[in-house]
């Protein structure tokens, strides 16, 4: 099941996807992040990992069966990284230490 249904429109449609994407996440104008110059296909298995919430609590927020649009970039002066994943209606950007640790 792909997330976007674009993937099924064709590449003009997912191309005009990944310029507003783009954009929303540029928008967000997160000053130690790298910019956000290409977004790539990632299965939410691949994506998706487990945030500890205040009360504890271990959640995923992705589908691990769909196929996302996302990138990860690094965090200026640090060694950790910024995931971005996104869909036709939600992105997110995480912070997390090498391999989707310490999110």
């Amino acid at each position: 099941m792909p997330c976007c249904t674009v993937l099924k429109k064709g590449k003009t449609s997912l191309s005009e996807l990944k310029e507003k994407l783009i954009v929303a996440f540029t928008t967000l104008q997160i000053p130690d992040m790298e910019e956000v110059t290409e977004l790539n296909a990632l299965k939410g298995s691949f994506a998706n990992i487990e945030y500890t919430l205040p009360n504890g609590q271990t959640v995923k927020f992705w589908d691990d069966n769909r196929i996302y649009l996302g990138n990860q970039l690094h965090k200026k002066d640090s060694d950790r990284c910024y995931g971005i994943i996104a869909d036709e209606k939600y992105l997110m950007v995480s912070e997390y230490s090498g391999y989707g640790t310490d999110a």
